[in-house]
């Protein structure tokens, strides 16, 4: 039996290639409300966030030909690209994880709250989990970005 489970939901992560498209289904479709863009040049994307009822979707663009994401998207075309798991001490969770043997890489720590990996899709069924601690709140999600 498995313990407890490991943290909860925060977000999902969807790889598009131009947020300008994807916008019209999201916010015209479902009613998604945008809450701010972040781009990352040196790690080539932007992600665009929204609320949909309280919960977190995050749209990750690519940001030249360079991007990570163009390769993702060539590979797998758009769609679910990670999601996140948000836990108390993400640090002790993914030494826990390594422990048993699963793969987990791109660690970083972002200060002394803040650190993530990824849980290899090899290890995980397919799917990119990212696991962190000290993400924000929807409503201080946009300041949280900037002081990173």
């Amino acid at each position: 039996m498995a313990e407890r489970a490991i943290g909860k939901l925060d977000h999902i992560g969807i790889a598009v290639r131009s947020v300008a498209e994807a916008r019209k289904f999201f916010e015209g479709a479902l009613g998604a409300r945008f809450l701010y863009e972040h781009a990352n040049p040196d790690a080539g994307y932007r992600i665009f966030e929204f609320d949909l009822n309280g919960f977190t979707l995050e749209l990750l663009e690519p940001l030249g030909k360079e991007s990570f994401l163009h390769g993702f998207l060539d590979k797998h075309g758009e769609g679910l690209h990670h999601l996140t798991l948000d836990v108390p001490d993400a640090k002790k969770r993914i030494a826990e994880l390594k422990e048993k043997g699963i793969k987990v890489v791109n660690e970083r720590e972002y200060g002394p709250d803040s650190y993530e990996g990824f849980v290899s899709p090899r290890s995980s069924h397919g799917v990119l989990i990212q696991i962190g601690s000290g993400y924000p709140t929807l409503a201080r999600a946009a300041e949280w970005f900037e002081k990173k």
